[in-house]
This record gives structure tokens, sequence and C-alpha cells, in this order.
């Protein structure tokens, strides 16, 4: 797949942003700080979708769009599996959860979370090496 340079450092944004939010997930970890870290996770899933979403210039600011998208154009049609759109529902509702509700997120929630989100960043890095597009 051929893509013009603006785009590829968008995906490259998007992965580092992504990367960055996972590590940042399990150093507050170390704090007991699950409402963080559950939000980290889920912005790390979020801003990996958008580098998928990216390679057909379908990148959207709105968690709505993001999601519905990542649906649409790539679970769908057979190019992500099933299980990384659950990661992502499950996340943004727990996130959305998380900043509302007191007292709910414990260690393994919120360790459960940051595995899922690295999965998903593993498996869209996979998806853009095999349409053979470099990130940093």
């Amino acid at each position: 797949m051929s893509i013009d340079p603006q785009t590829q450092k968008n995906i490259s944004k998007y992965i580092a942003h992504s990367r960055q939010a996972v590590e940042t997930g399990k150093l507050v970890m170390a704090h007991e700080d699950y409402i963080t870290a559950v939000n980290r996770a889920y912005y790390a899933i979020f801003y990996a979708a958008n580098a998928l979403l990216a390679t057909k210039g379908l990148q959207r600011s709105k968690h709505s769009g993001v999601i519905a998208a990542f649906r649409q154009y790539f679970v769908k049609t057979g190019i992500i599996e099933p299980e990384y759109s659950r990661f992502f529902g499950v996340a943004l509702d727990e996130r959305h959860a998380g900043d509302y509700e007191l007292d709910y997120l414990d260690y393994e929630s919120a360790n459960r979370h940051l595995e899922n989100a690295e999965q998903f960043l593993n498996r869209i890095e996979r998806a853009l090496s095999e349409e053979g597009i470099a990130y940093e």
C-alpha cells in the first residue's frame, strides 16, 4: 500500500502516542492509580486504531467515530479479529466508568486493560507491517 509522507508521519505519531500511553499506564500502576492506568490503556487503543484508520484517510477525533470506523472498515471486513473490537469497546466503557464512579477500578481490572491495550497495539503494528507501512 502506498501512502503519502504526511500520512506516514501521522501513523508514526499515533503509534508513538499509543506506546507512550501503555508505558505510562504501567508506571502509574506502581502508584496504585488504577483510574489513570485504565485511561492510558483506552487511549493506547484509541491512538493505535487511528493509526490504522489513517491508512485509509479515515482518522477521527471523536471517540465514537474512531470505534465505529475501526469496526466498519477493519473488523467487519475481517482484516482485524473481533476480539480487538471488544477490547476497544470495553476499554471505552471502563475509562468512562473510572472517570465518573468512585471505587470502581482495582489492580486486576487495570492490569487486564493494560494487557489488552498492549495486545491491541501489537495487532495494529502487525497489520501495518502486513500492508508494508513503515512506522517508527
